[in-house]
């Protein structure tokens, strides 16, 4: 069951929201506390260490913003609640999962509730992956970690944790399984020169390719591949044998 606070103001709205859950996800939902003001919900946030937070927006004394301020680790999801649209915009900055507009209705629950599991899905996924990584043997060249040198000093990367490398004139881009985005002052050739050539193909001028990420590949119109984390990138024709031979082990 997911760990869940509710937090707002209002008697009748905290009960409405957890009858709405018990209604909608039987057995999904463990509402833990029922927070009538910020305060109190950082000492129930401190003391069950929930997955979800309903957040109201308006309440007296100390906003749902401000709830940020008291916490300096968010370890779980937010979804504001609030009778007023603009207060969108604010949700997102806080890094919401997702905002409710009142009175609370069925169906936007469980769209919202729909947004809840899909990134949950894909954290999950994610973390198996970067588990994967961290306990595969590193002794082959292959999974080595290689210091790519940086304005402040070097990064410390596992080859097999690298998607995809860009060029971006005499600089680089290195885009990572985690979603980060190293930049180098260095060109694209300075990078593939460090990159293990077994694993990693060139596919056009600007880009670097690690191969085990590589999951379709169109040929027809426009040469593209298709990456596990659902990016697409150009295949050049001039590199299109290589590429080809490459993928069918041919090298």
């Amino acid at each position: 069951m997911i760990k869940t606070i509710i937090v707002d103001d209002e008697f009748n709205a905290r009960e409405f929201l957890e009858k709405l859950l018990q209604r909608s996800f039987p057995d999904r939902f463990l509402v833990l506390a029922k927070c009538e003001s910020v305060d109190e919900a950082v000492l129930a946030i401190d003391k069950f260490n929930p997955e979800l937070v309903f957040l109201d927006v308006q309440m007296p004394s100390k906003n749902g913003f401000e709830l940020f301020k008291e916490i300096k680790d968010v370890n779980f999801e937010v979804i504001f609640t609030t009778a007023h649209s603009e207060f969108a915009i604010d949700a997102i900055k806080c890094s919401a999962l997702d905002y409710l507009l009142k009175p609370i209705n069925t169906i936007d629950l469980l769209e919202t509730i729909k947004k809840y599991d899909s990134k949950l899905n894909k954290a999950s996924q994610q973390d198996k992956l970067t588990l994967l990584l961290e306990n595969i043997d590193t002794g082959g060249s292959e999974f080595k970690k290689i210091a790519f040198p940086t304005e402040s000093g070097f990064e410390l990367i596992k080859t097999n944790a690298i998607l995809y490398c860009e060029a971006d004139s005499n600089y680089c881009s290195i885009i990572c399984l985690d979603g980060r985005k190293i930049t180098l002052s260095k060109t694209l050739k300075y990078v593939e020169e460090l990159l293990p050539s077994s694993i990693f193909q060139r596919i056009h001028k600007s880009y670097l390719v690690n191969l085990n990420y590589v999951i379709r590949f169109n040929k027809t119109n426009d040469l593209l591949i298709e990456l596990t984390n659902g990016e697409t990138l150009p295949v050049s024709f001039r590199q299109k044998e290589d590429f080809i031979n490459a993928i069918l082990q041919k090298k």
